[in-house]
């Protein structure tokens, strides 16, 4: 099943992002039916593959669809777990479901200094669209022990880009990313993405096009 879930994922450029099994009395989400899951695969994307296919739905919407990218994200992902039998779920749901802890779960990953999870392969560059949860159990793959980069990584170049100290040891400073990002200085953010994300030396093959990181930050601006 895993397989050719794997392969119905692809027809939008999403990927499995690993999953896991919930344990006996553990406070898991309800699937399908409104029984409490047993089993859940994560999805989502490396680098930039689902952009075109995104794009390609976006042309054929209304320009008032909010939150495009989530409403695809749903659609195509709703598409397969209809197929497979699954109950499928957004990181933009309410109440909010531990996505991240969830990843670090299924994949082995830890946070990078930016708070985003890193990868031994894609570095920065990837994100989780969703996840199926089925009330069955599954049998999937234990991950393998994941290196995290920023463990080797002494010059931390993702720490000193911002030209607002946005991130520190003390945490992500919000109101000044999002003051600079809005204001007459923050053009190279706005259509370039985050200077501190894209100074990370990891993942590098994977990094996201100046268009795609240009409509996140467009999102991050306006909506919050």
């Amino acid at each position: 099943m895993i397989e050719n879930i794997a392969a119905a994922l692809t027809y939008d450029g999403l990927i499995l992002r690993g999953g896991f099994t919930f344990a006996d009395g553990e406070d898991a989400p309800f699937g399908l039916s409104g029984a409490a899951a047993k089993s859940v695969l994560l999805v989502g994307q490396a680098g930039a593959a689902p952009w075109p296919h995104f794009l390609r739905w976006r042309e054929k919407q209304s320009r008032t669809v909010a939150n495009p990218l989530d409403t695809w994200s749903r659609r195509a992902i709703g598409a397969v777990a209809e197929k497979f039998g699954a109950h499928a779920v957004s990181p933009s749901d309410r109440p909010y479901l531990p996505f991240q802890q969830w990843a670090m779960r299924a994949e082995g990953l830890k946070p990078s200094p930016l708070g985003i999870l890193t990868h031994p392969q894609y570095g920065l560059w990837h994100a989780y669209r969703g996840a199926l949860l089925f009330e069955e159990e599954i049998a999937i793959p234990e991950p393998d022990a994941a290196v995290h980069l920023c463990d080797t990584c002494a010059e931390k170049p993702c720490m000193k880009s911002c030209p607002v100290d946005a991130y520190s040891e003390q945490g992500f400073a919000h109101e000044a990313c999002l003051g600079h990002v809005r204001g007459p200085k923050g053009a190279p953010c706005r259509t370039g993405g985050c200077l501190d994300r894209n100074a990370c030396p990891y993942g590098t093959a994977y990094r996201y096009p100046a268009d795609v990181q240009a409509f996140h930050m467009a999102a991050f601006a306006h909506q919050y």
